[in-house]
């Protein structure tokens, strides 16, 4: 949960400001985790009915960010997709604006689909990255944009997102899941906690200035991170443990290969690569200790906090009179 999440991270400088452009999923997870730390935050929408929307801004649309609203900012986190010709809408809107504010670091949420289809084998960090679908050559692009932008930029590549509201355990329970085998085949996979400890904790060892050296006098890159949990796994697996945690009969076990052709683009290309991706850089190299290292304890988080929400619904409001 979030609480744990509070209680074993530290607060950043006493004149630190974080802005998060993109304020989805993952953006308000991360803006939460500062707001607990009392560190201040400014959270964009594409709408200001948005929950948690603090600033405007539209990537596909016409923005209305204030320079003047983002004074002081130190600390930021892009997790806004490219646009639609592949550009990124932040760099290509904001830079200016960015590079005049005092900033000690920046995030840009990427994926691990740049390294493609390694037909299971692992990857790192250290392997060029080799992408074949489209979206995946698209955040290349704009990673590479980042890197040039000369803002103290961390690029970290994430796998799929779960957490609660948002899992297989959901999908169990609104008859959407698919019980699908395909020989071999594994997925990576992130709660989204994690990205927000991951981006706080690299957010403390750029503050600290750490920084490693080999004994040759090469400075070690870590400028890109993968932010992934310990165990690649096939979605079967992981069906299976959500079946039980829910005490609910499985979807029929279904065959990749007799089903392919029925299936959308989409669900295709998500099928099409294979790979297993490592945190070493991470987790050994960084030192950050994920909160849920596998889906089994990710999973089991998402079910308690899905439920405490749904008591949260069911209760009424408490009268304030006396």
């Amino acid at each position: 949960m979030l609480a744990d999440l509070v209680k074993r991270s530290q607060p950043l400088a006493s004149d630190a400001k974080l802005l998060v452009l993109g304020g989805g999923y993952s953006g308000r997870c991360l803006a939460s985790l500062g707001r607990a730390l009392g560190t201040p935050v400014l959270c964009t929408r594409r709408s200001l009915d948005a929950d948690e929307a603090d600033l405007l801004f539209d990537s596909n649309g016409q923005d209305h960010l204030d320079p003047a609203a983002l004074e002081g900012v130190t600390h930021l986190l892009s997790t806004i997709p490219p646009d639609r010709e592949g550009n990124d809408p932040v760099l290509s809107k904001l830079l200016g604006t960015l590079r005049s504010l005092p900033l000690r670091w920046a995030g840009y949420l990427s994926t691990t689909g740049v390294y493609g289809d390694r037909q299971g084998g692992w990857v790192s960090e250290n392997d060029d990255p080799a992408p074949e679908l489209d979206r995946s050559i698209r955040r290349l692009n704009c990673e590479q944009d980042w890197l040039r932008s000369g803002l103290p930029i961390q690029i970290l590549r994430l796998p799929g997102i779960y957490g609660p509201g948002r899992s297989v355990l959901n999908g169990l329970q609104q008859g959407r899941a698919r019980l699908i085998e395909k020989t071999g085949q594994v997925f990576c996979r992130i709660h989204v906690e994690d990205i927000a400890g991951a981006c706080w904790h690299l957010m403390h060892h750029t503050e600290q200035g750490a920084q490693e050296t080999l004994g040759n006098g090469t400075v070690l890159n870590r400028t890109v991170v993968n932010v992934v949990d310990d165990v690649p796994a096939p979605t079967t697996d992981l069906l299976r443990h959500a079946s039980s945690l829910l005490g609910c009969a499985l979807p029929q076990l279904e065959q990749f290969d007799e089903i392919l052709d029925s299936m959308s683009p989409m669900a295709q290309t998500f099928w099409s690569e294979n790979r297993r991706v490592s945190n070493h850089r991470l987790c050994q190299e960084l030192g950050y200790r994920l909160l849920h290292p596998n889906y089994r304890v990710g999973l089991q988080d998402c079910l308690n906090q899905d439920k405490l929400n749904a008591s949260d619904l069911r209760s009424p409001p408490r009268s304030t009179n006396g």
